[in-house]
C-alpha cells in the first residue's frame, strides 16, 4: 500500500484546508480496510521506537523529565497499546450476531462497527507524547482519519511530533496542528466527528459547550482529587514506598496521581516516617522540575495557605520552577490545597479514625478518576468498590490500571466522560451500527392491514 509521508503537509495548510483534506480521505474509503489499520499502527510503534531519544529531549527540554522516566511514562506506554490493537484488532473489527425474536423471523441480525471520520485529539502538556498518540491508537485502529493537536505549553515535543508525525504516519489521514487556545476554538469550528480530550476540568468545559455548537460528540479524560485511603491493617511500608514513587513521577504532574492521603490515626505516625523515608531514598535531588513558572507559582500559594504541619519539604521557587516534595500533615480543611486538584509535588496526609470516615470524606466532593486503597481486608475492599463512585480503583497499588489494556480507563461526572484503552478505545472512536437482513420470502398477509381481530390475536401472542 502506498502512503504519503510529505514532511510538509502537517504545517503547510490552513486549519479548515486541513479538516477538508481528510475529509476527503476518509470519504475516498483509504482508511477503512483493516490493512491501512494494521499497517498504521505499526508505523506508529516504528515512530516512537526508532525516535525515542529525540522524543526523549524534548520531554527534558519542556519538563526536565530524565529519559529512563521519558520512555517509562510517555513512549512504552503508547507502544505497548499499539501492539496490542495489532494482536486483537482482526477479532475487534468482526460483526457480532444478536439472536432474532420471533416477531422479526426469519431474518438475521449483527452489529458492525464502523469508523466515525476524521477524530480531534487534543493532548495535555503533562504527558504531551503518551496521552497524544495513545488515544491515537484507537482512532487509528477504528478507521479514521485524524488531528492531533499538541499542548502549547510544551513547545519542543509539539515541534518534535509536528516534524515526525507526517514522516511515519499516512500524512493525508492524519495531521498535527500546533496552536494554543485559539487553534483549538477553529478546530472545534470545523464539526470535526469526534473530540477527544484530556485536560483539566475547566477547560474541558469549555471544550464541551464548544463542541455542542455542531453537537460533537466528545471523550474527555479529566483529573480531580483522587485519594488514597490507608486502613489500620495496610502494610505501612509498601504502602508508603508506592504512594512516594506515584508522587514522585513526573513532579505529581499527573491525572492520577495520588492527591491526597487519609490515614488511620492508629497507623498515622509510621505511615508519616515511612512516606518521608522513602521519598528521600527514591529522590536524589531535593526539589523537582516544574512545567512553567505559572505552575510553579500556583504551587507555592498551595502550600503558603495550607495550614497544618509541614514534615518534609515546602519549598517552591517560582522563578526556576522548582518545588521540593512537600509533605503536610493535616492541611486546613478548607485550604485551597484541600479544595482544588493540586497537580504537583505536595501530599497532603489527613487524619481519619476509619475506613468509614474516609468514605464519607470522598463522598462529599466530585467523583474522582482514581481511587486508591490499601488494606489487607476484603471487607474494606468491597466497602470503597460499592460504595464510593469514581472513574478506576486500584488495591494496594497506584496508577497500574493505566498499563491494563483490557480495562477501560477514563472518569465519571467532573473526572471525564467516555472511556478508551485497548478495545474501549477502539470503540470510542467507532459507530456502532446495527443491521438486519430479511429474506424476500416468506411475506405474509398478517403483516399487512387491514388489521382483523383474528390477525391482531395472532400478532398479539407473536410480538
Amino acid at each position: 500500500m502506498t502512503v504519503s509521508r510529505d514532511p510538509h503537509l502537517a504545517t503547510t495548510r490552513s486549519i479548515p484546508d486541513t479538516v477538508t483534506h481528510l475529509r476527503a480521505t476518509f470519504r475516498s474509503g483509504r482508511t477503512r480496510p483493516l490493512e491501512w489499520r494494521l499497517e498504521q499502527l505499526a508505523v506508529l510503534v516504528r515512530l516512537v521506537e526508532e525516535r525515542e531519544a529525540e522524543f526523549a529531549a524534548a520531554l527534558a527540554q519542556d519538563l526536565g523529565r530524565p529519559p529512563v522516566e521519558a520512555w517509562l511514562a510517555d513512549l512504552a506506554p503508547v507502544t505497548a497499546e499499539a501492539k496490542h490493537a495489532l494482536k486483537h484488532l482482526r477479532k475487534w473489527t468482526r460483526p457480532k450476531r444478536v439472536p432474532v425474536p420471533v416477531s422479526v423471523q426469519p431474518g438475521k441480525a449483527w452489529y458492525e462497527y464502523e469508523p466515525l471520520g476524521v477524530a480531534l485529539i487534543i493532548g495535555p502538556w503533562n504527558y504531551p507524547i503518551h496521552l497524544l498518540l495513545a488515544p491515537l491508537v484507537g482512532a487509528l485502529a477504528a478507521g479514521n482519519c485524524a488531528i492531533l493537536k499538541p499542548s502549547e505549553h510544551t513547545p519542543a515535543c509539539s515541534a518534535a511530533l509536528a516534524r515526525l508525525v507526517p514522516q511515519y504516519l499516512d500524512a493525508d489521514a492524519v495531521a498535527v496542528v500546533e496552536g494554543a487556545a485559539e487553534a483549538t476554538q477553529e478546530l472545534l469550528d470545523q464539526a470535526v466527528d469526534h473530540c477527544f480530550f484530556t485536560g483539566g476540568p475547566e477547560i474541558g468545559k469549555a471544550v464541551m459547550a464548544a463542541a455542542a455548537k455542531h453537537l460533537t460528540p466528545v471523550t474527555l479524560e479529566l483529573g480531580g482529587k483522587s485519594p488514597v485511603i490507608v486502613a489500620d491493617d495496610a502494610k505501612v511500608r509498601v504502602a508508603a514506598r508506592r504512594i512516594a514513587f506515584a508522587k514522585l513521577l513526573n513532579s505529581g504532574q499527573t491525572c492520577v496521581a495520588p492527591d491526597y492521603v487519609m490515614v488511620d490515626r492508629r497507623i498515622r505516625e509510621p505511615f508519616v516516617a515511612e512516606l518521608t523515608k522513602a521519598i528521600d531514598g527514591f529522590s536524589a535531588e531535593q526539589d523537582l522540575p516544574l512545567v512553567n513558572t505559572r505552575q510553579a507559582g500556583r504551587i507555592a500559594g498551595l502550600v503558603q495557605k495550607a495550614g497544618g504541619r509541614t514534615v518534609r519539604g515546602g519549598a517552591v521557587t517560582p522563578d526556576t520552577k522548582r518545588a521540593e516534595l512537600t509533605v503536610i500533615v493535616d492541611p486546613d480543611g478548607d485550604s485551597a490545597l484541600m479544595r482544588e486538584e493540586i497537580f504537583g509535588p505536595v501530599l497532603p496526609i489527613v487524619t481519619v479514625d476509619s475506613v468509614d470516615d474516609a468514605i464519607a470524606h470522598v463522598q462529599q466532593g466530585p467523583k474522582p478518576l482514581a481511587v486508591y486503597l490499601f488494606t489487607e481486608s476484603r471487607e474494606n475492599e468491597r466497602r470503597v468498590l460499592d460504595e464510593i463512585s469514581n472513574g478506576g480503583t486500584v488495591i494496594n497499588q497506584l496508577m497500574y490500571h493505566l498499563l491494563v489494556p483490557g480495562l477501560p480507563f477514563g472518569g465519571v461526572g467532573t473526572s471525564g466522560t467516555g472511556a478508551y484503552h485497548g478495545w474501549w478505545g477502539f470503540e470510542t472512536f467507532s459507530h456502532r451500527k446495527a443491521v438486519l437482513r430479511k429474506p424476500s420470502w416468506p411475506d405474509p398477509a398478517l403483516a399487512y392491514p387491514p388489521f382483523t381481530k383474528l390477525k391482531e390475536r395472532i400478532m398479539r401472542k407473536v410480538f
